[in-house]
């Protein structure tokens, strides 16, 4: 019972920090792109800054009306959203906030990650059949073939870190990371793996979780000025609200993944492991946020790519270079 007990705990804050998370970026998106593009924004709901739009709109999807197509297969239909948001949320289950702050410190953190969160291409592929609608059909196609394109980059973005590290475990990536690097004035340095060898493998890993998070310019399946909304086409109410409210947990749930294992995690160099605990987590979000803006600034600064140029760019470019970045890592990993 206290096992039971002890999850329970668990899932219900982790559903609250992501959930919340993803209201605020949802907000921070809201607001960003309106100064990039010198506009507004929110401004009425919540007072002056417009805080309570992302809770507005919530609400407003919430009270519409839930509606499936006549000749919809509607079981299908409706699990979809709930694949899609499921194997989110539970990527956040192995992230380490602090040395001790993880739902689950697992040896194949990085294996589960893979494997969990690749489960969103059948929750998509799920929405685009079950709809019996054109738009929504050739949205999921093209949905499934631009995951499946960039999640071999992805993978292999991340096999590099893996090589250096020497472990799946995400903490003990982290753990990795403080080792000492070079020694200055009797002074040990730690770098993160982004200033360590892994600019590369952190390049092609930000480009894929864009292409990943069908996000502009790799934003091919919703295309609306082509499929009305792709894949999401006949949603309304509170599956639309899962899809859109996955789609922001993803950001985060890739941005917390490249904080990990590129940008140290919740550790800073000096910083004292006593302290890792207490002042783990802000750290960790200052670094998520700084991923999540720069996610929202590519979408409002680059325009939308042609198909053939997206496949081009992840099997003839992406691929290859992920593939001599493993060899550069194991080369180096050997020889020092």
């Amino acid at each position: 019972m206290s096992f039971l007990l002890e999850l329970g705990i668990k899932v219900i804050l982790m559903l609250a920090v992501v959930l919340t998370a993803a209201l605020v970026t949802i907000y921070a998106e809201l607001k960003a792109g309106s100064h990039m593009q010198t506009r507004i924004g929110p401004y009425y709901a919540g007072g002056k800054w417009g805080w309570a739009q992302p809770l507005a709109d919530g609400a407003k999807f919430i009270q519409k009306e839930d509606l499936a197509p006549a000749k919809a297969d509607r079981t299908v239909f409706g699990f979809a959203p709930y694949v899609v948001m499921m194997s989110t949320l539970a990527v956040f289950a192995v992230i380490p906030m602090g040395p001790d702050i993880v739902a689950t410190n697992l040896d194949l953190g990085v294996y589960f990650i893979l494997a969990i969160s690749s489960l969103s291409v059948l929750g998509v592929l799920m929405a685009g059949w079950s709809s019996a609608n054109k738009y929504s059909l050739i949205g999921g196609l093209r949905a499934a073939a631009q995951l499946i394109a960039y999640e071999l980059p992805l993978v292999l973005a991340v096999v590099a870190v893996v090589v250096q590290a020497g472990t799946m475990s995400m903490n003990g990536i982290v753990e990795a990371q403080q080792a000492t690097l070079f020694t200055i004035g009797g002074v040990e340095v730690a770098l993160p793996y982004i200033l360590s060898g892994q600019i590369i493998g952190f390049t092609i890993f930000m480009i894929a979780a864009v292409a990943e998070l069908s996000r502009i310019p790799f934003d091919m399946p919703i295309a609306e000025s082509e499929l009305t909304m792709g894949y999401l086409t006949e949603y309304s109410g509170i599956r639309f609200t899962m899809f859109f409210l996955g789609e922001y947990a993803s950001l985060v749930a890739l941005s917390a993944i490249a904080t990990t294992l590129y940008l140290g995690g919740y550790a800073v160099p000096f910083l004292p492991e006593s302290m890792e605990n207490f002042a783990g987590p802000g750290i960790f979000l200052i670094k998520v946020s700084f991923l999540v803006f720069l996610i929202i600034w590519i979408r409002w600064t680059w325009p939308r790519l042609r198909e053939d140029q997206l496949q081009s760019m992840a099997w003839r470019w992406l691929i290859p270079l992920a593939l001599f970045n493993i060899a550069l890592i194991s080369v180096f990993k050997v020889v020092l």
